[in-house]
């Protein structure tokens, strides 16, 4: 269908979302079609009925109140872009509420953690060379595991020290303490040439075939490095960026310097990270004061 299309170049050109977002957008909005479909109209015709039945089937099936919640807010986006072109007149979306999720607080690792956690891959192989300075570039800059995986060599400026990162239009610039530096220096003279055989293969990071790595593939990498360490704590591919906002926050910067680190486009995403250090002072406060207990 044309406004399937037409409405994914909306969001790749215009709201500059991220691969990550447009692929959740347009499964969401897939997958309702073939509800419509199996109810006898399709989604331009669905009305505001069809989409509350849709709503209720999830429920049904198990679906968690925050995936309904992003189901609607697709579905909403999309019945908007339609109004937008001309090809509808109303939002079938209107009158249905968003279930308020409870936002959870990040998981972070202490400084002890990070230390800990970033001393793991200790050998001389190529393996464990690659794997450090992947965690210690994660660290270091913030970066979300996608970004990770899909940079290149150019986006790397180790004379300066900086990665700048291009999504969209929108570009940010990063600074890499000197420990990270090194780390991907040494993987970039003494192990990606020696993985990479492909010439036109510009990714920083491969798997150990030379081939992309997936987000799963990292994920197993960062959990086998956190059981090796000892670390019981819940281990994601976000933990480092959470723990790396987390403790610029804790030892001064500034919120809105975080913000850009970390490419959020409202600082109301940054906030959570606020709620998160007063959250842990809170909790000390109440344990340790000799009046609060």
């Amino acid at each position: 269908m044309k406004e399937y299309d037409k409405f994914k170049q909306y969001l790749i050109n215009v709201k500059k979302s991220s691969s990550n977002t447009v692929e959740s957008y347009m499964r969401d909005i897939a997958q309702y079609s073939d509800y419509c479909a199996a109810e006898k109209t399709d989604i331009l015709s669905a009305d505001n009925g069809v989409l509350r039945g849709y709503l209720e089937y999830l429920t049904a099936i198990g679906k968690s109140d925050a995936t309904k919640t992003r189901v609607t807010a697709s579905v909403r986006c999309f019945y908007r872009f339609l109004i937008a072109e001309g090809t509808l007149k109303s939002n079938p979306a209107d009158g249905i509420k968003l279930q308020r999720t409870e936002k959870k607080l990040p998981g972070i690792l202490d400084s002890n953690e990070i230390v800990l956690l970033l001393s793991q891959p200790d050998g001389t192989d190529y393996k464990s060379i690659r794997d450090k300075a992947m965690l210690e570039l994660l660290y270091a800059t913030g970066i979300k595991v996608s970004e990770l995986t899909e940079l290149t060599v150019s986006n790397v400026n180790l004379q300066i020290g900086i990665l700048h990162l291009h999504n969209g239009e929108r570009e940010r610039i990063v600074p890499m303490y000197p420990a990270a530096v090194k780390t991907v220096a040494a993987y970039l003279v003494n192990v990606r040439p020696a993985i990479v055989i492909d010439e036109n293969e510009d990714r920083l990071f491969t798997n150990m075939n030379g081939k992309p790595l997936s987000r799963q593939g990292f994920w197993k990498i960062i959990k086998h490095y956190a059981e090796k360490a000892g670390i019981k704590k819940d281990i994601t591919p976000h933990t480092l960026r959470h723990s790396f906002a987390a403790h610029l926050l804790e030892n001064g910067a500034q919120l809105k310097d975080i913000k850009e680190m970390l490419g959020h486009s409202d600082i109301s995403s940054t906030q959570i990270y606020a709620q998160l250090i007063k959250s842990k002072y809170t909790a000390a406060y109440a344990k340790f004061h000799p009046m609060a207990k």
